[in-house]
């Protein structure tokens, strides 16, 4: 298969339109090439592209940034000797001195599948502004690792943010062209777009799933390893408003989750009980971890991994990462009603707000962890028909 780059690399037809046209680059670390030579590299060696500026998003244009809320800032390219222009530093959206120094925006920047990946805010906010300022955005679109399946609540009125960036799911199963025309029809904006698609994605197959197993995987963040935290990503993500290690300072983030004071024993068998249709599709394995900065940091955690990797135990339509992650800490709570489970201190720059109802674009999945008589039915009632609309939704703006 072909991602979008390859072919805008390859087809001298798909270029033509850029002739005489100044071109930018919004990309990062795993924007490359199935040789591995990065976007950006690539795009300056071709001769009918004239290359004026390059965009960064969060962890930077090459990765630089280890942590959320660590910015990066605007530089020159040593090679190229273009701007180089941070979309997770002094601002989030491009300034119009930003804006003036292209006429069309190439984004190729690999998702994860989740609605809180802010690639997506990004994506939106260069739509905004290309609109705005009369330029031109086109996606070179690249696999949706997690795959087309859909879950988590919808992104309520009012809860947008940096890591919500409208009303779709936690698991919005699009590509980020597909996601580019979503946002065009949802802010009605006026701007010229085009996605180069892919050739012959397969989001339906296995073992990939969405991921073409072929293709190298590059860290799109620090943190995104391998496909298989991909998967887990849409509830191990949720993590980040709690007080659980989700494993960074470790080598398997966003894999495991744990804490000092856990009793892995009794939350696995709580989790067994309470709801065990949410643990299909992966294997839970009780684990020991220590991190090496982060949450409990040099401190012995007691924690449960969660493993998709072996194609005999991972079956694509039954995992359920969301509920998953949400029955792991109604299990937390039974354990000890009074546990400090959420988190308190600031997230992405939000402070009036808890890191979980942002991350989950509202209260739902929280006052259902926190609410002793909720039954797993009580969150497949709140969930299961946003997951139905949006599946709906999404319909009309799916290439593949």
């Amino acid at each position: 298969m072909k991602f979008g780059l390859e072919r805008f690399l390859e087809d001298p037809a798909l270029r033509a339109p850029l002739a005489g046209r100044r071109v930018a680059l919004l990309a990062h670390p795993a924007s490359v090439t199935r040789d591995l030579t990065h976007s950006l590299d690539a795009l300056a060696a071709l001769p009918d592209v004239k290359l004026t500026a390059a965009f960064g998003p969060q962890h930077g244009l090459r990765g630089d940034k280890q942590d959320n809320m660590v910015e990066s800032p605007d530089f020159t390219d040593p090679r190229l000797g273009i701007p180089v222009f941070s979309l997770y530093g002094e601002v989030r959206r491009p300034t119009d001195a930003m804006m003036d120094t292209f006429d069309v925006l190439l984004v190729d920047l690999q998702d994860l599948g989740c609605r809180i990946y802010t690639f997506i805010t990004t994506l939106r906010y260069v739509l905004e502004a290309a609109a705005k300022h009369g330029k031109s955005v086109w996606v070179l679109d690249r696999p949706n690792p997690a795959g087309r399946p859909v879950e988590g609540t919808l992104l309520r009125e009012g809860w947008e943010s940096f890591v919500g960036a409208g009303p779709m799911p936690m698991r919005h199963g699009m590509t980020m062209g597909e996601l580019g025309h979503w946002f065009i029809d949802l802010l009605k904006l006026n701007v010229e777009y085009r996605v180069i698609s892919m050739d012959g994605w397969r989001p339906d197959a296995g073992p990939g799933f969405g991921w073409p197993l072929e293709r190298t995987w590059v860290n799109p963040s620090p943190n995104a390893a391998n496909l298989w935290m991909a998967r887990a990503y849409a509830g191990t993500v949720m993590l980040e408003g709690t007080t659980l290690s989700e494993g960074r300072g470790t080598t398997r983030p966003l894999e495991l989750f744990g804490a000092p004071d856990l009793d892995t024993t009794r939350l696995l068998a709580d989790m067994r009980r309470i709801a065990p249709q949410w643990l299909d599709g992966c294997r839970l394995r009780e684990c020991w971890f220590e991190p090496t900065f982060h949450k409990h940091v040099g401190k012995l955690c007691a924690g449960v991994q969660i493993h998709v990797e072996d194609p005999q135990h991972y079956h694509h339509a039954a995992f359920k990462p969301w509920r998953l992650q949400a029955l792991a800490f109604k299990a937390v709570r039974e354990q000890a009603f009074d546990y400090p489970l959420w988190r308190d201190f600031p997230y992405e720059y939000e402070r009036d707000r808890l890191a979980i109802d942002l991350i989950n674009g509202g209260p739902a999945l929280r006052e259902w962890v926190d609410d002793m008589n909720a039954t797993a039915a009580d969150l497949d009632a709140v969930a299961a028909p946003d997951e139905a609309a949006w599946t709906e939704a999404r319909k009309p703006f799916m290439l593949y």
